[in-house]
C-alpha cells in the first residue's frame, strides 16, 4: 500500500528502529520502505511477523538526510536503525553537502 508523503510526515520502519521525517516530497503517493518493509506513520503499531530483510540491512543513521536520484524525495533520520531506506525499490542515498566556493 502506497502512502502520500508529505512536508513534516513522520513515519517508521517496521522491522527496526528508524523513524524519518519528510522535509521534502513529489506529489502523489509513493512506497517508502525500509529494511524492505512498508514504513509506517509514526503512531501506527508494527504489523506481527515482519522481519528485516538482509539485502536491505545497510542501516541509517540519525540527523543524516537520505534523498532519492533527482532528489524530489528528502527525508531526515530522527532515529537511526538497522534497516536502510528505499523508494520504490530504488535505494535512497544519504544527501552529501554542497561545497563552497574557494575564498582565495
Amino acid at each position: 500500500m502506497a502512502a502520500v508523503l508529505k512536508a513534516g510526515a513522520r513515519f517508521k520502519s517496521a522491522v527496526c528502529d528508524t523513524q524519518v521525517m519528510v522535509v521534502k516530497a513529489p506529489a502523489g503517493e509513493h512506497d517508502l520502505r525500509c529494511g524492505g518493509v512498508e514504513m509506517i506513520g509514526a503512531t501506527a503499531a508494527a504489523p506481527a511477523g515482519a522481519v528485516l530483510d538482509p539485502a536491505h540491512a545497510a542501516g541509517t543513521l540519525i540527523g543524516k538526510r537520505y534523498v532519492n536520484a533527482d532528489e524530489s524525495l528528502e527525508l531526515l533520520c530522527t532515529k537511526g536503525g538497522q534497516g536502510s531506506l528505499s523508494l520504490g525499490g530504488t535505494a535512497l542515498e544519504v544527501k552529501q553537502a554542497k561545497q563552497l566556493p574557494s575564498s582565495d
